[in-house]
């Protein structure tokens, strides 16, 4: 199946490949998806995860394989299945799954966040839920799972243990993240920076509502000195935002950092036609700190 489908950037749309396990629907963003392969036998690694069904060779890259059934509790039975294989924060991974239903491109606003009542901060595995062709389709936290599994492949807060803090809350920054775990965890790494001041939103929409609002009141500068934006939001996604602040004279001079799962190859190329002034992967949390600083001191003086 062809998964590289381009979208114009900044449109505030997505590609949802969906597939199933057992009689269940869920989804994948395109933009994380590599191929799709038939299934293959793997060999298993011993005192693996449970979830870690094994490891195969297409192509003489070495990929890790994660049964998503025994991920989200789905009971497994003999089919053979597919492989999606994804890359995200750096990393190629193979998920097992049963069949592959179709495409469907959709917006951001049509997807659904799910409430406490699904998710809890620190529980969850699912980023939103949308309804394709009269399905509900669960879009799954893939990054969340993976990070469960093997949690040094999240953010490795540890590369700031020797970072130099100092008192840096006259730079106040703003945080668009929907993941509440991945917020509170950017935001505490912030702070222990020195980064103190943060306007914390949970996607585009709101980011850009407080903006606009700043900007009414004249008080933008004061208010915002650097922005950090995830790309996978619900109702505003972060390469719309993107282009709404960099195409935006009053605005555009506040650095923008997209920080992000998805920052591979094309979907730095995408940022950059945006208007981005960086890009960092999840993981590198030590490097997010050393851009805001190089980015704030550049506005400063104008560089």
């Amino acid at each position: 199946m062809d998964t590289n489908i381009l979208l114009e950037s900044g449109t505030n749309e997505l590609e949802i490949l969906e597939f199933t396990l057992g009689q269940h629907r869920y989804g994948i963003n395109v933009a994380k998806i590599r191929e799709i392969l038939s299934y293959q036998p793997v060999t298993p690694i011993p005192h693996a995860n449970e979830c870690v069904e094994g490891i195969f060779m297409p192509r003489d890259v070495m990929i890790t394989v994660i049964n998503l059934k025994r991920c989200i509790g789905v009971p497994e039975d003999d089919k053979e299945g597919l492989f999606i294989i994804t890359n995200f924060n750096k990393l190629n991974i193979a998920f097992h799954v049963d069949e592959v239903i179709g495409i469907h491109r959709v917006s951001w606003e049509d997807i659904i966040k799910p409430d406490s009542t699904i998710n809890s901060d620190d529980g969850g595995v699912s980023t939103g839920v949308v309804k394709l062709d009269n399905n509900l389709v669960v879009i799954l936290d893939f990054e969340r799972i993976v990070t469960d599994i093997s949690p040094e492949t999240g953010l490795k807060i540890s590369d700031l243990d020797d970072y130099n803090s100092r008192d840096r809350s006259d730079c106040p920054v703003m945080i668009a993240e929907d993941s509440p775990l991945l917020s509170r965890l950017i935001t505490d790494c912030l702070k222990k920076a020195g980064y103190t001041k943060q306007i914390v939103t949970s996607n585009g929409q709101e980011a850009w509502e407080r903006i606009c609002e700043y900007r009414r009141r004249g008080t933008l500068d004061n208010m915002v000195r650097c922005i950090i934006t995830d790309i996978e939001m619900p109702l505003m996604d972060g390469h719309r935002l993107t282009k709404l602040v960099k195409s935006n004279d009053e605005i555009r001079h506040i650095p923008l950092i997209i920080f992000s799962s998805l920052v591979n190859d094309e979907m730095r190329r995408k940022g950059e036609q945006l208007g981005a002034d960086a890009q960092l992967t999840k993981p590198e949390i030590g490097k997010l700190v050393e851009t805001i600083d190089r980015l704030i001191e550049e506005s400063r003086t104008g560089a």
